[in-house]
């Protein structure tokens, strides 16, 4: 079974390097050579180097010049994982087996964009591995693998990043052979159980201290490396916020905001309905107690 690889972060990476360990016969990759959306990118080029791959940087997938390139390696299949944009039409049936994506979430609830952040973020505490056909529209195709896990009050973005991908693996070792063997089922997503999840912007990162210190929390923890980190405003400032800590406070008129103490690297800071403990900032001189952020 003959496979085009598309691919850009560093869970793309993590994959490829299985499917090549594991002697899968891979064709031909495609990714990109450097990419400022993507917070854990990783460019395939070098690992296909290594292993002697024919390899492509593309920035529109759907383009002539790639879909010329693919189609020239006669792929069965083409594995998608970790690439921001929809494939269209033409090359979705390209080969005669389809075009396999994977989305860190239940489908068919939460399609879309960021699945980990949000999944945090909202403080979810269940959901799912997911490998499914492509179809033109986003996270909508056939299931053909889907995997629970756990998300703990203790994971942030990179422990919960480190999970999935580890999950993942596992999968596409299993998989690999049920496609081999045409011993797969493909189940149809149910649209009427389904929700989307958007992309973010700027201002879904920001700690607003009268939030509630456990929404603050998954905040921070949410959106901490590999991606941008949650952010506050000091001096007209964005400081970015990379790690935190709820700590329970009674005090009910203190304001929201106000800094209560400050130890070493350390903030204390008021919330709605307690306080937050600043572990790791980007903060150059620490605000002083009785500060307000």
């Amino acid at each position: 079974m003959k496979i085009v690889f598309i691919g850009t972060v560093d869970f793309s990476k993590k994959i490829l390097q299985k499917l090549i360990d594991i002697n899968a016969q891979v064709v031909g990759v495609c990714t990109k050579e450097n990419s400022e959306f993507n917070s854990d990118f990783a460019n395939l080029a070098y690992l296909c180097k290594d292993y002697q791959i024919p390899c492509k940087y593309v920035n529109d997938i759907n383009s002539k010049d790639s879909i010329n390139w693919i189609k020239s390696l006669k792929p069965d299949i083409i594995f998608c994982f970790g690439w921001s944009n929809l494939i269209k039409k033409e090359l979705l049936s390209l080969p005669p087996m389809g075009v396999l994506g994977y989305h860190p979430a239940k489908l068919p609830a939460n399609r879309g964009r960021h699945p980990l952040i949000w999944s945090i973020v909202l403080g979810l505490t269940q959901s799912a591995s997911t490998f499914f056909f492509l179809d033109e529209s986003a996270d909508s195709g056939d299931i053909i693998s889907q995997n629970d896990f756990e998300i703990l009050s203790t994971d942030d973005a990179q422990a919960l990043y480190n999970k999935v991908t580890d999950i993942a693996l596992i999968q596409i070792e299993e998989l690999l052979q049920k496609l081999i063997n045409n011993t797969y089922e493909r189940i149809k997503q149910n649209d009427k159980l389904a929700s989307n999840w958007r992309k973010r912007i700027k201002k879904d990162g920001k700690i607003d201290f009268r939030m509630s210190s456990e929404a603050i929390y998954n905040l921070i923890r949410g959106l901490t490396r590999p991606y941008v980190g949650a952010h506050l405003e000091y001096q007209n400032k964005d400081i970015k916020v990379w790690k935190a800590g709820m700590i329970e406070n009674n005090q009910d008129n203190i304001e929201c905001g106000k800094v209560l103490d400050t130890y070493q690297n350390m903030i204390l800071v008021k919330t709605y309905d307690g306080s937050i403990e600043i572990l790791e900032h980007e903060f150059h001189e620490l605000p002083m107690v009785g500060e307000y952020l």
